[in-house]
This record gives structure tokens, sequence and C-alpha cells, in this order.
């Protein structure tokens, strides 16, 4: 009776929505909740009550992608879900009559907000239905190409401003994003130092907020960006403009990523436009005083440009001045991963899975740069944006393929996930590579592999996800570096067993963690 009931619930919900709501493909890339309230009481409410819900089956879609099966109690959150969904739905035709009189910012606000609720809507009856039916299928090609993808609204408001939008206009550059398909990273090989000392995600910033552990000479802002997780940092292009985290010192080995995000770049942008790296021994507003490394991407549109790499040391220009020449405006327009190594002298650049730079003797004195800088020039045109999240600094120099087999057991975050998923993001497999070559090199070793999170969310889910998690890395080991399944253990401990402050940025990316342990 109770399942006869809910499916003529479901009928109704998904007869309502085939009028009310346009279709959206089955997807995995969060719709990001609005940060700001339009002041319409009926849109206000129906884009809070539509994520609600969204948000709700989002998460068990979530368990689907990892495997991990939906239990009693799951089952009837969703059917929950599913009536309530009825109600909002039968809402949304009214909404928009009360938009009549209102400014044409506020209306132009409200109809984006509405859009994404109904999006957010006919995701959570599709992805509902599916689930609780043992259907759900995802179709990644489609899902890397909504027009949500495309298009970037930024929004560094308070509850009363309104947002912009800025849409990639070198389409024919960059007609998808970057494809998240493991397979690609195969070979990857760049590997994250294993001790996290600067890491900054602007979660504790406010939006429109200059980030409060970086400094400048300049400005800048941390916005929210529609297609984007998180929180941004809009970093303000000028000569001798300067961005500066606050690293203090660093040693001989370390890493250093970041992900890099673009808007508005085309055929227009200058041919000098660049986004620069620098390591250097002060952190004041200056390339450096005695010693410093710099690194510039090319950021323009309308040909090949060449990463320029340059060195100065004991006063004077070092030994590199050198310029790359290596195609690479597809991946600037698609959000790219930027990962550093040093090693000592060593200096190597990956921008995605593809390594660019490999300089031996690029840092030619030792313990004489402690600070990191970041600058952008020659953007001139209207529309043209530089962002920036996620950057982490990491104290290396340990090869975790010897530490697992001299100590029998490594913790690493390093291996990085998709927001509350399971979903392995491809520039961590340098890290599993090396985990699969010990297997290889010793046939008769068998690893329990253990998940970890931070204490964000609710106990249980958290240990559902550090399982999650742990199975998604033995999948990864099994299907793409071909180790068999039998040598392979999986667990969880969810966020029972920290080992940084939960309560800072830094310490929640040392809490989400995987350990390998020799059975």
């Amino acid at each position: 009776m109770k399942y006869s009931l809910f499916y003529k619930q479901l009928c109704l919900s998904v007869l309502l929505l085939m009028f009310v709501i346009p279709h959206v493909d089955a997807q995995t890339k969060k719709i990001k909740r609005p940060r700001s309230r339009v002041g319409i009481s009926s849109v206000d409410n129906f884009v809070q009550k539509s994520f609600n819900l969204y948000e709700k089956v989002y998460k068990y879609d979530g368990y689907a992608a990892s495997g991990t099966p939906l239990d009693d109690e799951d089952i009837d959150v969703l059917e929950e879900a599913l009536e309530e969904v009825t109600i909002v739905s039968e809402n949304a035709p009214n909404i928009l009559n009360d938009l009549d009189g209102k400014g044409a910012l506020k209306q132009a606000k409200a109809t984006l907000q509405i859009n994404k609720a109904k999006k957010a809507l006919s995701y959570s009856i599709s992805t509902s239905k599916e689930l609780l039916l043992g259907q759900r299928e995802r179709n990644k090609k489609k899902e890397e190409n909504t027009s949500e993808d495309k298009d970037q609204t930024v929004e560094a408001s308070n509850d009363n401003s309104t947002s912009s939008t800025n849409t990639h206009s070198n389409t024919s550059t960059a007609s998808s994003n970057i494809s998240k398909d493991l397979e690609v990273y195969s070979k990857y090989d760049f590997v994250p130092g294993d001790e996290t000392l600067f890491f900054d995600d602007f979660s504790e910033d406010f939006i429109g907020d200059f980030p409060s552990r970086w400094n400048t000479n300049g400005s800048g802002e941390v916005v929210r960006i529609n297609n984007a997780e998180g929180n941004w940092f809009e970093m303000q292009p000028g000569r001798k403009i300067y961005s500066i985290p606050d690293v203090k010192s660093l040693p001989e080995d370390y890493s250093i990523e970041f992900d890099l995000l673009t808007s508005g770049l085309s055929k227009k942008t200058s041919a000098n436009a660049m986004f620069s790296i620098y390591i250097s021994d002060t952190n004041t507003f200056e390339d450096g005083k005695d010693h410093f490394v710099k690194v510039s991407i090319p950021l323009g549109q309308h040909n090949i440009f060449s990463i320029h790499n340059y060195n100065y040391f004991n006063g004077s220009p070092g030994t590199i001045d050198s310029h790359i020449s290596t195609d690479i405006r597809n991946e600037i327009l698609n959000q790219p991963h930027i990962a550093i190594s040093v090693t000592k002298h060593r200096f190597r650049l990956w921008i995605n899975e593809t390594k660019h730079l490999d300089i031996p003797r690029f840092i030619e004195e030792s313990n004489v740069l402690n600070h990191i800088k970041f600058g952008i020039v020659s953007l001139v045109h209207d529309g043209e944006r530089i962002f920036i999240n996620n950057l982490k600094v990491a104290k290396g120099g340990v090869d975790l393929r010897r530490k697992l087999m001299s100590e029998g057991k490594i913790s690493t975050n390093g291996i990085l996930f998709e927001s509350g998923s399971a979903k392995i993001e491809p520039q961590s497999l340098g890290i599993v590579l090396q985990i699969s070559q010990v297997l290889k090199q010793d046939e008769s070793i068998k690893l329990n592999i253990i998940g970890h999170t931070d204490s964000d969310g609710k106990t249980d889910a958290n240990l559902k996800l550090s399982k999650a998690r742990a199975a998604a890395v033995k999948e990864a080991l099994v299907s793409i570096y071909n180790i068999s399944e039998e040598r392979l253990t999986t667990d969880g401990k969810g966020s029972s067993e920290p080992v940084g402050d939960n309560s800072t940025s830094d310490g929640k990316a040392q809490n989400r963690r995987v350990e390998f342990i020799k059975i």
C-alpha cells in the first residue's frame, strides 16, 4: 500500500515537472545554491525549498556513484523527498507573477535563481526515481557539456547586491570543460608533499572581502561562481601588483598546488597576458631582494605562446631565462590544476596531467626562497578575469614507495576527492601510481585502504563517505593499474580519528586523508 501511494505521487510529480520545469540530464557536478536572497519572499522560499530537497538527493546520488547501497532509512528519506517536491513544484508556475513591477536587476536575479531551482528540482525527481528503482546511471559526456559549464556567474555580493554573468568567448578553442576521465592521468607522476604547510580554499572568508590569509599592494576579493565548487579568490591584474599568501618559510623539498579559473579570455586577449608564480626571498611587493624564481604562464588565445622561466640569485640574473613553447590555450580556459614540485634545486611544473617543465638547477641557492607570490599582467579588456582556489603548500621529500616498504604503512592527504563525493580528482593519481608500483614490485603484499574525512557534516554520513572513498581508491588500483582486487581490503573511519584541527582549513585538509597499511 505504501509503495502504491509512492508511485502515484511519483507519477504526479513527473507530470508536473514536464510542464513547469525543463529537463536536466542526470549529473554529478553540483548545482550551486544561490548565496544571496532576491528579496521577493515567494522566490526566496521556492529557491530555498528546492535546494533543501536537491541536497538531500545529491548526497544519496554520491553514495550510488561510489557503489554504496541504500539502506531502509535512505529509502524513507528519498520517498519523503518525492512527496515534498510535489508541493514545491505545484507552486512553480505562480512565482513568475510575483516579479511584475519589480526592478530590472531584481527580475534578472530572480529569474536566474528560479531557473537554477528548477534544474535542481528536475534533477531531484529523475535521480530519486532512478535511485529507488536501482537504475541510476550517469551520462558523463552530457553532464560535462551543460550550458551551466559554459557560462560562469560570479557573485561577489551580500544579500542586497546583484550578480553578473561572464561567458567564455573563445568557444572554438574550448568546446567543453576538462574531462575527469581518470585514464587520461594514468601516467601522471606528480606526488604532493605529505605534510601540509599552508592550505586555503577561502571557506573562512566572507564573499566580497580580500582573503584574510593573504596580502597585496593592489586589490582582489573572494567570490562565488555558479559552475565551480566553493569560494574563489579573484586577483587584480596590474604591473607590479602581487597577491601573497601567508607562507612564512619553505623547506628544501615541497610542492605547490592550486586550481586556476579564467573568464572572458578570447582572441582579443593580449599576447603579453601572463599569470606569474614567484618563489622569493621576501614577502614584500617586489620580485625579490637578492633571490627569486619566476614562471609565467601565457593567457593569450590567438596564438601559441611560451611559458617563460627566469631565475635571479645573489643580486643578478641567474642561468635560466628560457621560453618553452606549448599550446595550453584549451587548458587555460577550462579550470586547469597547476602542480609544482621543488626538490632541492630541481623545479617541475604540471598543468593538468602534462609535465611542462623539469629544470634540474632552477633553484641555484638552497634555503633562501621562503615566500610565494602571484601576479597577473596585460589583462586589459572588460571581462578578462582570473581566479584561484585550493592553494596547498606541502613539505615533501619522502618517497611514499620506500616509506610503505620500510614502515609498512603510509598516510597521505594528497588523494583528493570532489566535495562530498567519492569521485577521485584525477590529479591525485600520482600517489595511486606509486602505490601500484609497490604492489607490482612485491606481489606478496596486501593492503588495507582506510579513508578519513574532516568533521564537516553528520557523523554517519562522514563514515559512509570515508568507506566509499577507500573503495574508490581500490577501484582505481584495480581498473587502471591492474592490481588484483583480492590483494586489497577497504575501511573507513569517518571523522573519528583527526590528526589536525577541524576548526581551521589547514587542519581539515590534514584530516581528509587515505591510509595504506600492509596486511
